[in-house]
C-alpha cells in the first residue's frame, strides 16, 4: 500500500520556541504511525535543524523545506539550494505551492529546475498542483491540471518520478474555510493518478501519494482521507493546532 502523509505546512508562522512547543505536544501524544503511515512536517528555513531534532526521535516522521532555490549555487541572495537542504539530512522539500506560483511568479520552467535541483539532491519532492476558483467554475480544471503536469513534472521519467507525493491544492479553498466535497477531491485524485498512469504505467501511478490540501481540519479529514485515491493531506491553518493536527493523523488510512 502507498504511504499515506499527514503533511503540515507551517508557512510563515511560529516563533522557534512555539514551533519546538507544538512539536513537543505531538510527539507526546498517545499514537503510533504504522508502516504505511508517515507525518511530516515543512517548517521554516531557520528552524529546519532544531525541529529535525524532535522528528527524529520518532519512526515515520520527518521534516521538509517549504521551498528551495531554483539554481545550483551562487549569487542568489535570500535563496537555500536543494545541495544546502541534502547537506542537513532534510529529506522532503514542498515545490510549486500556489502561494509561491501566485506571490513570487514561479513560473513552469523554474518548478522544473527545482524538481531538477532536488532529485540530484536526493530530496524527495511534495509537488502541489490546484486550480483557482474560475476555473473550477468553468469546469476546466481537469484541463487546467493536466497541463500544469505537462509542463513541470512529466519531463521527468519513470524512475524518477515513482518517489514522488504529489498535492493536490485547489486554490478556492486554501484559507478560505471552503472545503471540496469528498467526491471533488476523489475526482482530481483519481484524474491526476490516471495522468501518472498513462505516462509513466499503472505501477508507478499506484505508487505516488496524492495529498489533498485545502482547509483540511480535524472534522473533515478522515472523511476525504477515506477517498480510495486520497492518501493523506497537506494541511496548512489546522497544523499550528497541536490537538487538530493530531486528529488528522491519526485520520490516516491505516
Amino acid at each position: 500500500m502507498r504511504k499515506q502523509i499527514a503533511a503540515a505546512n507551517w508557512k510563515m508562522n511560529l516563533t522557534l520556541d512555539a514551533g519546538e512547543k507544538l512539536m513537543t505536544e505531538i510527539m507526546s501524544s498517545s499514537f503510533a504511525l504504522s508502516e504505511n503511515q508517515c507525518a511530516v512536517f515543512a517548517v521554516p528555513f531557520p528552524y529546519l535543524i532544531n525541529i529535525k531534532k524532535h522528528s527524529d526521535k520518532e519512526n515515520n516522521f520527518f521534516i521538509a523545506a517549504q521551498n528551495c532555490g531554483a539554481e545550483k549555487s551562487g549569487a542568489y541572495t535570500g535563496e537555500v539550494s536543494a545541495e544546502m537542504l541534502n547537506s542537513i539530512d532534510i529529506p522532503y522539500v514542498l515545490i510549486g505551492h500556489s502561494e509561491r506560483r501566485e506571490y513570487y511568479g514561479e513560473t513552469k520552467d523554474i518548478l522544473s529546475k527545482k524538481l531538477d535541483l532536488a532529485l540530484e539532491n536526493n530530496l524527495k519532492p511534495i509537488f502541489c498542483c490546484g486550480e483557482p476558483l474560475q476555473i473550477r467554475e468553468a469546469e476546466t480544471q481537469n484541463n487546467y491540471i493536466e497541463t500544469q503536469l505537462q509542463q513541470s513534472l512529466f519531463h521527468l521519467d519513470a524512475t524518477e518520478i515513482k518517489d514522488f507525493v504529489i498535492a493536490y491544492e485547489p486554490i478556492w479553498a486554501i484559507g478560505t474555510g471552503r472545503t471540496a466535497s469528498t467526491a471533488q477531491a476523489q475526482d482530481m485524485h483519481a484524474h491526476i493518478r490516471k495522468l501518472i498512469a498513462e505516462k509513466y504505467g499503472k505501477e508507478v501511478a499506484e505508487s505516488i501519494s496524492i495529498l489533498y490540501g485545502g482547509s483540511v481540519k480535524a472534522a473533515n479529514a478522515a472523511e476525504i482521507f477515506s477517498q480510495p485515491d486520497v492518501d493523506g493531506g497537506l494541511v496548512g491553518g489546522a497544523s499550528l493546532v497541536a490537538e487538530e493536527f493530531t486528529t488528522i493523523i491519526k485520520s490516516l488510512k491505516k
